[in-house]
């Protein structure tokens, strides 16, 4: 199958560099690219089609989990790995929403990361141990219900469910039939109704608000 392509995007340089000289000690993976920023990942990343990028989530110049949107959108065939140093599980849903396999903290063993590319690679999606409770107690207890959308109207309440699709504004714009820049309006009232201030963030939320209900419909 040939080896496994990784790009890797942090905007420390020495962790970039460590984890390039682990990945350089396996004979079936290799780094075809890197970034330390976001403008410049989605750049390099369209030049190197590689199979898995790493991309961290807290960057100098934006979000990692944009550039995974981004990525995913563009290009299906790539899987991404996110990894922080941080465990947050706001993010880690809006990690989810954006179509990332797996979600890591930077603390994980060497032989765990090089594992974790290999089954990515391989299509299957992955979460850190440490990091799942927090999301099964997110999903059990979530603190927003359906009443929060009783502000929205039905125009900003279709947009929220195509934005939890992971449709871009110009994807939302061209099935509703409207101007790219009337649905960044809309977006931007429906997030000020939610007290919002990212589309992740709402992506996030539309996740929850599904998942609840789905969880009511099995215990009824």
């Amino acid at each position: 199958m040939g080896d496994i392509r990784v790009f890797l995007l942090d905007d420390h340089e020495i962790v970039r560099r460590g984890i390039a000289e682990l990945i350089g000690l396996q004979s079936d993976i290799k780094v075809v690219g890197e970034a330390g920023t976001a403008a410049e990942a989605l750049i390099r990343i369209t030049a190197s089609q590689p199979d898995v990028a790493i991309l961290d989530v807290r960057l100098a110049d934006g979000d990692g989990i944009e550039v995974c949107r981004e990525v995913r959108s563009l290009f299906p065939n790539i899987h991404v790995l996110m990894l922080t140093s941080y465990l947050d599980d706001e993010a880690l849903f809006n990690a989810i929403m954006a179509g990332a396999s797996g979600y890591v903290l930077k603390e994980i063993r060497g032989t765990d990361l090089i594992s974790t590319i290999r089954q990515v690679a391989a299509g299957h999606s992955l979460l850190d141990p440490s990091v799942t409770e927090q999301v099964l107690e997110r999903l059990r207890n979530g603190k927003k219900d359906k009443d929060e959308l009783a502000d929205l109207t039905e125009q900003e309440k279709a947009i929220l469910n195509l934005i939890g699709d992971g449709m871009t504004n110009r994807q939302i714009g061209e099935q509703m039939h409207l101007a790219e820049k009337t649905i960044k309006n809309y977006v931007t009232g429906l997030l000020a109704k939610l007290g919002m201030q990212r589309r992740t963030q709402a992506a996030a939320y539309f996740a929850r608000l599904e998942a609840n209900s789905e969880n009511q419909n099995i215990s009824q």
